[in-house]
């Protein structure tokens, strides 16, 4: 089996470029799914969400409102930096758990599986070594802000302010690319990456095959 990290920075496109590589044959989880599952009630990560940001981040339902808890993080106060990092500190740890018993449950199912984990953290989380190959996906700043404002239904400039805000908490792409086996560039058309896609999952295809 071989084991893959999908990331890239925010609006980059991770989630059509996993998409593209379900539809040629990987098995691919979400590091976001997964860590919404854990911020459920009667999970650790849940319970030490509420301990450290207060339960004023919960709905009425006692579900986490995620807008609410990555306002809190975000936002710097008296001075300070922001809150991302002790956020990070809580739910990392467990993601990385769940990704890397998803991946030996895939690998006992097919030995020569390509198994891909998409999250936009991965090297920021020290999580590089959990994986064989490292694929980036990378795109434009005003891309991006153009992409989260159709996603989130905001004006772009409300857009731009959040994507900057929040790509300050990661590392800026040229980090990323260097630490990449492949990099998918998705500032074209959907084809052009759909062509990158391809030639990369030949390639991750070919080395799972020797696994």
């Amino acid at each position: 089996m071989l084991k893959v990290g999908l990331t890239g920075g925010i609006a980059s496109g991770k989630s059509v470029v996993g998409e593209m590589f379900v539809a040629l044959g990987a098995h691919q989880v979400q590091a976001d799914r997964i860590a919404h599952s854990l911020m459920q009630p009667g999970e650790a990560v849940y319970d030490a969400v509420v301990q450290h940001f207060g339960r004023e981040m919960l709905n009425p339902d006692r579900t986490v409102n995620r807008a609410r808890l990555a306002e809190a993080a975000f936002a710097a106060g008296r001075g300070t930096e922001s809150r991302i990092q002790e956020l990070n500190g809580i739910v990392h740890p467990a993601v990385i758990r769940r990704q890397d018993e998803w991946m030996q449950e895939i690998g006992r199912q097919d030995p020569h599986a390509v198994a891909i984990v998409e999250a936009a953290l991965i090297l920021e989380a020290g999580a590089r070594d959990h994986f064989d190959r490292i694929v980036v996906v990378t795109c434009s700043e005003e891309q991006r802000a153009v992409r989260f404002a159709a996603r989130q239904k905001i004006d772009l400039q409300s857009a731009r302010n959040e994507v900057a805000r929040r790509m300050a908490a990661q590392l800026p792409d040229a980090d990323k690319v260097k630490a990449a086996d492949f990099v998918i560039d998705n500032c074209g058309s959907l084809e052009n990456t759909r062509v990158q896609v391809q030639r990369v999952w030949e390639k991750l295809r070919a080395e799972a095959e020797k696994s």
